[in-house]
C-alpha cells in the first residue's frame, strides 16, 4: 500500500454506547488525518447488533459481512443488549460471530496502567502495569458454543484445540513479545493453562513450547491458571505477553482490566491472518445510554491498536507513529487531571475525547 492510499474502515457502531464512543474515536482519526499528510482514511458504516437484530432478525446483514471482508480494518462499537435475546436466550453477538467469519484466532487485550488512573494494586502506579493478554478467540471451549446438549439430567459442552490455531496462536503471541523486546519490554511470554489436570491442556503446552524453539530471543515460562489468576493480583507488573484458551482469556482479561482501572479504560483486538478488528472491552451499558456519561478511551485506545496493526501489516511507519501519538495523547489527559464518571469524577464523555484531542496538538 502506498503513502498516499487511503485505509479502507469499515465502522459497527453496534448498540447502546457503542454509538457515543464511537463519534469521539472517528473525530481522533479525522484529526490525525489532517496532521498526517501521508496517512488517510475512508470510513463506511454497517449495521449490527441488538438492535438490527431486533428490526430484522439478523444480528448483521450480509452488506455488513461483505463490507468488513473488503474492508482494511474493522472498528466496532460495544454489541448486545440485555433484553434482545436469540429464541434459545443467549444475547446477541456480532463481535463473536466475526471472530468466527474471518478465522480471528488471537484476541488482544492490552492491559497498561494510563498516569492518573487509579488501580486496586498496592504499589501499581509507582511499578507500572504494562503487559498483553492473548486469548484464543475461535476454539478452546467457545467452539462448543450453540452446540451443546442438554437432557432433563445433564449438560455438556465440548472444549475444541486444533494444531493449526494452537501454532498460528504461539507463533503470533512469540512475534508480539520478540516486537515488545525492541520496545524495551522484557520480551517474556507465559503459557496459561491447566495442563496439571487435562490431557488437551497438557497437548496445548507442549505444542507451545515446539513453536518457542524458533524464537530463541524470547523468554517463555508456564503457569496454571489459577496460579496465574493469583499472580495478576499480586505482582500485575511480572508480566509482559500471556498466551491462553478461549475461556480462560475470557475471565482473566476481565481480570485485568479491573487491574487497569476498569472496562472503559481496556482496548482489544480480534486478529486473523487476513482481517482484524478493533473494539472496547466494555459492554453496551444501557443504563448510561444517551446521558453523555460513557467513557471513550478504551474506544479511542482500540483505534491506536488498530493503526499499530495496519502499520505492521501494510509497513505504514505513519500509521505506527500516529498509534503513538494517539497513546501520549491519552495519557496526557488523564495525567492532566481528567476523571471519568467510574472513579467519581465529572467528565463525561465531551470532557474525555475534547482533552484528548486537545493533548494530540
Amino acid at each position: 500500500m502506498s503513502a498516499n492510499t487511503a485505509f479502507h474502515i469499515a465502522v459497527l457502531a453496534g448498540d447502546g454506547i457503542g454509538h457515543e464512543v464511537m463519534r469521539p474515536a472517528l473525530d481522533i482519526l479525522r484529526h490525525i488525518e489532517k496532521t498526517t499528510p501521508s496517512l488517510k482514511f475512508r470510513f463506511t458504516e454497517g449495521a449490527a447488533g441488538a438492535e438490527h437484530y431486533k428490526e430484522t432478525g439478523k444480528s448483521m446483514p450480509d452488506s455488513t459481512i461483505k463490507l468488513c471482508e473488503e474492508a482494511d480494518a474493522i472498528l466496532l462499537g460495544a454489541c448486545g443488549l440485555p433484553s434482545v435475546r436469540y429464541p434459545d436466550n443467549t444475547e446477541i453477538m456480532p463481535q463473536v460471530e466475526l471472530r468466527f467469519i474471518f478465522d480471528l484466532y488471537a484476541g488482544v487485550r492490552p492491559a497498561r496502567l494510563i498516569p492518573g488512573v487509579p488501580s486496586p494494586i498496592v504499589g501499581a502506579a509507582e511499578r507500572g502495569i504494562d503487559f498483553v493478554l492473548i486469548r484464543e478467540s475461535t476454539e478452546g471451549l467457545f467452539a462448543s458454543m450453540g452446540k451443546g446438549v442438554v437432557t432433563l439430567d445433564e449438560a455438556r459442552e465440548t472444549l475444541v484445540m486444533t494444531r493449526k490455531t494452537c501454532q498460528r496462536l504461539f507463533d503470533f503471541s512469540l512475534r508480539l513479545a520478540e516486537r515488545r523486546k525492541k520496545r524495551g519490554r522484557p520480551g517474556l511470554l507465559t503459557c496459561v493453562d491447566k495442563a496439571n489436570a487435562f490431557k488437551a491442556f497438557a497437548w496445548f503446552r507442549a505444542i507451545f513450547d515446539e513453536r518457542a524453539k524458533n524464537f530463541p530471543n524470547v523468554a517463555t515460562d508456564h503457569l496454571y491458571v489459577d496460579a496465574c489468576a493469583a499472580l495478576m493480583v499480586r505482582k500485575p507488573w511480572d508480566f509482559d505477553v500471556m498466551v491462553m484458551e478461549n475461556m480462560f482469556g475470557d475471565i482473566l482479561s476481565d481480570l485485568a482490566a479491573g487491574l487497569i482501572g476498569g472496562l472503559g479504560i481496556a482496548p482489544s483486538a480480534d486478529v486473523g491472518d487476513k482481517h482484524a478488528v478493533f473494539q472496547p472491552c466494555h459492554g453496551t451499558a444501557p443504563d448510561i445510554m444517551g446521558k453523555a456519561q460513557a467513557n471513550p478511551t478504551a474506544m479511542i485506545l482500540s483505534a491506536a491498536m488498530m493503526l499499530d496493526w495496519l502499520a505492521d501489516k501494510h509497513d505504514h511507519p505513519p500509521a505506527a507513529e500516529a498509534a503513538q501519538r494517539i497513546e501520549r495523547a491519552v495519557d496526557r489527559a488523564y495525567a492532566g487531571g481528567i476523571k471519568p464518571m467510574e472513579y467519581g469524577g465529572k467528565d463525561g464523555t465531551s470532557a474525555i475525547s475534547n482533552a484528548v484531542m486537545k493533548a494530540l496538538g
